[in-house]
Formats: C-alpha cells, sequence, structure tokens
C-alpha cells in the first residue's frame, strides 16, 4: 500500500473557515495528501473582515511543528500569515534544520479587508530568510507591489517585480494577475461597458517566473466576490501537487484550475468575500 505524502502548513487561523490553515488542510487532502498543521496566529474574522489577531511566540511554532517532525517524512511545506520577526526566524530555522523540501511561500501581508498582517520589519526578514529556501513564492499584486517597492500596472510591471524577488533569493516567483482584471473591469464597468461582456474577453493570467524563463498561466476570468482564501487555497494545491512529484509548471497549472473550479462551486456564504468550494 502506497503511504499518504504529508504536507506541513504553518499559517494563521480563520474561524470563519475560508482561509489560512483551514483552507490549506482542505486543499491538501482535495489532493489526497496527508496534511499537519501549525498555527502562527489566532485571527479574529469573517468573510467581512479580519478584526483581530493574537500571535504566536517561537516557542509555540517550535512546539508544534517538532513532534510532527520526529513521527512524519515531510514531503512538502506551505507557509501563510507568518506574523512577526521571532516566528519567521523560527521557521527557518525548523526548515533548515530538517532540510525540507518543496517549500512553498505565501507571503501573505495584508486581509482582503485591508487589515495589515506583518509589519515591515517582520516581511524584511521573511524575504531574507524564507525566500532562499523557497521553491516558489505566490504574492498576488497588492503583496507584489510591497514586497519590490514598485506601482504594477501591467504585465511589464510584473516582470520587473519579479526579477527584483529574484535578486532577494526567490528562485521562482508566481506572480497572481487577478486584481489587474478586477480593476480593468471595475473601470471599464464605470464607463457602462457591460461586464459580462468584459468577462468573456478577458483571461485571468498568472505569471510564472522560472530563473530567466517566463511561463504565462491562463484560466477564464471569473467576476465574483467569491475569494475568500483562494491565494492560501492555491499555494496549498501547488505544495500538495509538488508533494506528489508534479514539476513546478504542472503544479501551478493544475492548481490554478482547482482554484477555477472551486470558484465556480463555491458556497455563497457570509455577508462578505464567500468562501470558495474546496
Amino acid at each position: 500500500m502506497t503511504k499518504q505524502k504529508v504536507c506541513l502548513t504553518i499559517a494563521g487561523l480563520d474561524p470563519s473557515g475560508g482561509a489560512g490553515i483551514i483552507a490549506d488542510i482542505k486543499t491538501f487532502s482535495a489532493f489526497g495528501c496527508f496534511a499537519t498543521a501549525a498555527i502562527s496566529s489566532i485571527t479574529f474574522q469573517n468573510t467581512t473582515g479580519v478584526f483581530g489577531t493574537v500571535h504566536q511566540t517561537a516557542e509555540t511554532i517550535r512546539g508544534q511543528v517538532e513532534p510532527v517532525l520526529r513521527d512524519y517524512e515531510i514531503a512538502a511545506v506551505k507557509t501563510g500569515m507568518l506574523p512577526t520577526t521571532e516566528v519567521i526566524k523560527e521557521t527557518a530555522r525548523l526548515i533548515k534544520e530538517n532540510n525540507l523540501k518543496n517549500m512553498v511561500v505565501d507571503p501573505v501581508v495584508r486581509s482582503t479587508s485591508g487589515f495589515d498582517l506583518i509589519d515591515d520589519k517582520a516581511l524584511r526578514v521573511l524575504i531574507e530568510m524564507l525566500f532562499p529556501l523557497s521553491d516558489v513564492v505566490t504574492p498576488n499584486i497588492p503583496e507584489a507591489e510591497r514586497i519590490s517597492g514598485l506601482a504594477i500596472r501591467n504585465a511589464a510591471d510584473i516582470e520587473k517585480a519579479a526579477k527584483i524577488m529574484q535578486s532577494m533569493g526567490a528562485a521562482n516567483v508566481l506572480i497572481k494577475g487577478g486584481h489587474l482584471l478586477d480593476a480593468e473591469c471595475g473601470m471599464r464597468n464605470a464607463d457602462t461597458t457591460p461586464v459580462e461582456h468584459i468577462v468573456s474577453k478577458l483571461k485571468a493570467t498568472d505569471y510564472l517566473f522560472l530563473g530567466n524563463r517566463i511561463h504565462i498561466c491562463e484560466g477564464d476570468y471569473i467576476k465574483t466576490d467569491a475569494t475568500h482564501g483562494t491565494g492560501c487555497a492555491l499555494a496549498a494545491a501547488i505544495a500538495a501537487n509538488l508533494a506528489l512529484g508534479i514539476n513546478l509548471i504542472e503544479a501551478v497549472e493544475i492548481s490554478k484550475k482547482f482554484i477555477t473550479e472551486a470558484i465556480l462551486a463555491a458556497p455563497d456564504l457570509g455577508r462578505g468575500h464567500s468562501p470558495i468550494n474546496i
């Protein structure tokens, strides 16, 4: 009997179940992997926003992760919300000490509702310590802007931002382009152009930078409010596919399709951004 691949997520807890560790666990399971998890921060949130946090210490991160590493062979790791310098440093130490592979870093910096989840000092430490350990870093447009210091308005800006992140130590960078299309739809709709007509012609394009190569990942653009947890689930899906031995390009393509299907099947829950159907 083939053993299940074990994936580990180190991320925040979203009690409403749409994002963070709960989304990661459901995603790992959807790909047939066995999920393990360590909570980096307890957040107070629902689909309408984030209202507060209680961060864990370096000791509690190590206390959660070490017993798992002693017992299981970890095939992939995904990091999400790592809110403080001490949590980031301890996460990096655990990864290096145990030579963990297939590392996906989702640089979570701000919630959809605008709540800052990491300060500038901690973000600098995350870049310095985790980017060089990663197999891929998966920022969305706002995250890529904050990390690179660039305003991103088009594909050329995305490439510049990715090159900056690679110069910071990230071997491969996946920049998710959905926010550019959201802005484009909003602007055109304000000019009375029918949104349905726009969406039918647009593609949701993500940009995977592998060293000096660029791989374009396209899918149908879906105008929807069902976006809660999409970034978490995409990064977790990539980690699960890497754990299964799939190469990075194919892992990204499979994961993007998985998220598209999860958005289309979203359960329409809550008063804000509905979670997707993982």
